[in-house]
């Protein structure tokens, strides 16, 4: 990703939670701190950013913010959800993590996002906790699921 990719970055991870009604119930105030922090992030950490395009649309992406072993985002656009982009992402951040020779990958997600635990798991992912922990995005507690794949 490059710096002019931004807007379309942002635009993309707040669509996909716009979209996903266990993210977005949380009001008026939350829509609009999460928009801004989709675009914030990926200006500042756009360095940090793997996209998926289709032609010349961005349409998804992933990140890994903090530790080398966390992947911190997995955001596809509403419309091309379900094409296989998002394992896609998985799949290729994955394998960066093995070549950079990592024993493992830890990811997480809202507790109540079983689209996103099933794939996870599909990718080879298991269930390592499930509480309580706070989102600095969305400046709250929220439940999590953390999950890991030891290589």
């Amino acid at each position: 990703m490059t710096a002019a990719d931004a807007d379309s970055v942002g635009r993309v991870g707040f669509a996909a939670w716009a979209a996903n009604p266990v993210l977005n119930a949380f009001g008026a105030d939350m829509v609009a701190r999460i928009r801004a922090s989709f675009h914030r992030f990926a200006k500042e950490n756009f360095r940090l950013i793997k996209l998926g395009e289709l032609g010349e649309e961005i349409v998804g992406w992933t990140a890994r913010e903090g530790e080398r072993d966390y992947i911190s985002d997995l955001w596809v656009s509403p419309i091309h959800q379900g094409l296989g982009i998002g394992s896609a992402l998985i799949s290729a951040t994955l394998r960066d993590m093995r070549v950079e020779g990592l024993k493992r990958a830890r990811i997480d997600t809202h507790a109540a996002n079983e689209g996103a635990i099933r794939l996870y798991q599909d990718l080879g992912f298991s269930i390592v906790w499930r509480g309580m922990q706070h989102s600095p995005s969305m400046g709250m507690m929220v439940e999590k699921v953390k999950m890991q794949q030891v290589f």
